[in-house]
């Protein structure tokens, strides 16, 4: 390794956050234009009110990632319980309606709860002065 930086930061700081957020708002457009005009004839409408969740619910925390990049100090925990509950909430939704496997439905829940966490978690950030950030140390607003 050279120690030259890459183009793109894959981390969780402000670019990284507002790259993660662009790219699951980007990904939930596809997915609801794959699941309206592909899947929909296909599928009965219960299992494609569960694609539109989890469509939704991605937009919804991709819209957090981009707003916690947009913020003066980036709150790294927060971005990163939003990112991951996305993707096992989400992800395991989609995984659910294309396969059928209502196991996958256990999974679920714990995305959803990593989501409230993330939102908790910038809640906390935003009401102090200082915010707290996933290595412990704090950063002055």
């Amino acid at each position: 390794m050279t120690g030259r930086r890459s183009g793109y930061s894959a981390g969780l700081g402000p670019r990284g956050a507002a790259v993660w957020g662009a790219v699951l708002a980007g990904l939930a457009v596809v997915l609801g234009a794959f699941g309206v005009h592909t899947l929909a004839p296909l599928l009965g409408s219960e299992r494609m009110a569960v694609w539109e969740t989890a469509v939704r619910f991605q937009m919804y925390h991709a819209l957090g990632l981009l707003l916690i990049a947009a913020l003066p100090r980036t709150n790294r925990l927060a971005a990163l319980l939003l990112l991951v509950g996305s993707l096992v909430f989400s992800g395991s939704l989609y995984v659910l309606v294309l396969t059928g496997v209502g196991l996958l439905g256990a999974i679920t829940p714990i995305g959803g709860l990593l989501q409230i966490a993330g939102w908790a978690w910038l809640a906390v950030g935003l009401a102090r002065d200082r915010w707290p950030a996933a290595d412990g140390d704090t950063h002055r607003a």
